[in-house]
């Protein structure tokens, strides 16, 4: 009874979670339980008055002129040891050494400054909610959501300031279109595309332009998208946004059919004789663990689309460990916060909106996550890791034509300013093809982004799609 109390003491009213006691303390606790309660509390006024000072240092940094001049040199490399001091001491539950660690580094960073000194700014407010249960005001004050238009805003920002996602979309819908004229004497001139997450469709309209320019009014062209989205609202505001563009493309007939996570396999109403394509974009890294994702790709086989097109972050290696996951996530985010300022100058109130409410909400969602299974963060996979998994279950990789190439180094041409060619190395933004065309990759300096691959079922003779497996229960399914 006293150890529970003792560990009741242990969890703050700042909101400090209760596993954070020292090993000091743990062996004190088991050689005499009377001590338990004067130690918590003790140990509580530490922590209180320690917790507070880093919260007043993040504070004040937030209230930093935005016109202040940057870092020095070497204060990068600084700043970097800095972080990996926080998240070492917070992976080893050293609290004393964590407050310290991210009270110096709020003192160097800033959500207005250099790249690195924004981006460490997102991570030590990570690294800063981790030490707190999520019920703390001030783990909800660090967290907070920002608001649905404000969310919807930095997207757009990020979208047109940035080739990231138009790279993914646009090579995608390549594949795409390929897929589609390859079927043309036996499709009916109809095309089905399923997508895991429809988001806002900003997908689509570059496709529907693209079917619109090929159809004539002796072989018109009908597109079905079953978009899968996170809401009602979210669902009827892309279909209306789809729709209105669709009016102005003549002899093409668009159908838009939203379907909330949670749909049976008996709900996908698949258009019969019409190219079928399942869209897997920036989809498979965001579920849970290694099993959802065997759901998912088993239920996809079961519907024997002609294409299925896979593009995902990529890293280094797999994140195993918190430490090895924090490393992986700041080299990548670093590298989104530098190509950021190749594309927008420094002053834009643009940036700070795509940094605040996009991407740095995305790193301190990383930070914050809780590792429960070895397998279930499966962010910033490397392309051979993905290749394995789907080959695994049937798919077969396809090798990606060299328009889509063409498509992706013209989408950085037309961004002149994105992509220096010196010498025979590239600085900013780089296609690569890899895996002998296979995938193709926007890559940033020496850094692999984001890879595109297309896929198709491979079956044997004997197959029966009666005998596949269910349809996985999407409800579980959650992208962030």
């Amino acid at each position: 009874m006293q150890e529970d109390t003792g560990e009741e003491m242990l969890s703050l009213n700042l909101g400090i979670s209760s596993t954070w006691c020292s090993s000091t303390t743990k062996k004190r606790k088991r050689i005499d339980e009377s001590n338990v309660i004067s130690c918590g509390a003790l140990m509580r006024d530490v922590l209180d008055k320690k917790f507070f000072g880093l919260l007043q240092g993040r504070e004040r940094m937030l209230r930093l002129d935005p016109r202040r001049n940057g870092l020095e040199d070497g204060g990068g490399l600084q700043l970097i040891h800095l972080l990996l001091a926080s998240a070492t001491a917070v992976d080893a539950n050293n609290m004393i050494s964590a407050i310290n660690a991210l009270h110096e580094l709020y003192q160097h960073v800033s959500t207005n400054g250099d790249p690195i000194q924004r981006v460490a700014a997102y991570f030590a407010d990570g690294l800063t909610a981790r030490l707190l249960t999520k019920s703390s005001p001030f783990y909800q004050t660090i967290m907070a959501h920002p608001a649905p238009e404000e969310e919807f805003l930095a997207f757009t920002e990020l979208y047109k300031a940035s080739p990231f996602h138009q790279f993914a979309h646009f090579t995608a819908n390549q594949a795409i279109m390929e897929a589609f004229e390859e079927e043309e004497e036996h499709n009916g001139r109809g095309l089905h595309v399923i997508d895991f997450d429809v988001s806002s469709g900003f997908q689509w309209p570059s496709l529907i332009q693209s079917l619109s320019d090929k159809a004539t009014r002796s072989k018109p062209i009908s597109l079905r998208i079953t978009g899968i989205g996170r809401s009602v609202e979210e669902l009827r505001e892309t279909e209306m946004r789809l729709v209105n563009f669709t009016k102005g493309c003549d002899n093409l007939q668009m159908k838009f059919e939203g379907l909330l996570r949670g749909s049976a396999r008996s709900d996908f109403k698949i258009e019969k004789n019409a190219t079928l394509v399942v869209n897997l974009v920036f989809y498979l890294q965001n579920l849970r663990s290694s099993s959802e994702i065997s759901d998912v790709l088993m239920g996809i086989y079961s519907l024997n689309p002609s294409l299925v097109v896979v593009v995902e972050k990529e890293g280094g290696q797999r994140p195993r460990t918190f430490l090895s996951r924090f490393m992986e996530s700041l080299h990548y985010y670093a590298a989104m916060f530098d190509s950021l300022d190749d594309c927008l100058p420094a002053e834009s109130t643009e940036r700070l909106k795509i940094e605040k409410n996009h991407l740095g909400r995305e790193i301190k969602i990383a930070m914050t996550e809780e590792e429960k299974e070895k397998e279930k963060h499966l962010k910033f996979e490397r392309l051979d890791t993905w290749k394995g998994k789907m080959e695994s279950f049937g798919f077969q990789e396809i090798k990606l034509s060299s328009r889509s190439v063409g498509q992706a180094k013209l989408l950085l041409k037309i961004k002149s300013h994105l992509s220096t060619i010196e010498n025979d190395g590239v600085c900013g933004f780089r296609i690569l093809e890899r895996d002998e065309g296979r995938a193709i990759s926007l890559g940033w300096q020496d850094r692999h982004l984001t890879t595109v691959s297309a896929w198709h079922c491979v079956r044997s003779p004997n197959h029966s799609l009666d005998a596949a497996c269910s349809w996985p229960n999407v409800s579980s399914l959650r992208p962030q």
